[in-house]
């Protein structure tokens, strides 16, 4: 159910400014995200795993501290980050 080496080495390879780089804003947040879809999609096959739900709610509300930091320090790439990710629409 976790994201695979390949799938995580390839956002952080995207994100980041090279692939070291895991502690970017960006990476982690495009990390949560690729987390969160995986995690809706198991919440959608099996609706009674409480444990699911609670990760994913934990999740959230990691990227969305993250989000509300890249926000205030950098609003281009804020914006840039969740038009590429698909966050707002």
């Amino acid at each position: 159910m976790a994201l695979t080496k390949e799938q995580s080495a390839s956002l952080v390879s995207k994100f980041g400014a090279n692939e070291n780089d895991t502690g970017n804003t960006k990476v982690q947040i495009a990390l949560f995200t690729a987390r969160i879809e995986q995690l809706s999609a198991h919440i959608q096959s099996f609706p009674k795993d409480k444990s699911a739900k609670r990760s994913l709610a934990k999740v959230i509300g990691q990227r969305k501290k993250l989000l509300k930091y890249l926000q205030s320090i950098n609003l281009e790439a804020y914006r840039a980050l969740i038009k590429e990710l698909g966050l707002r629409k």
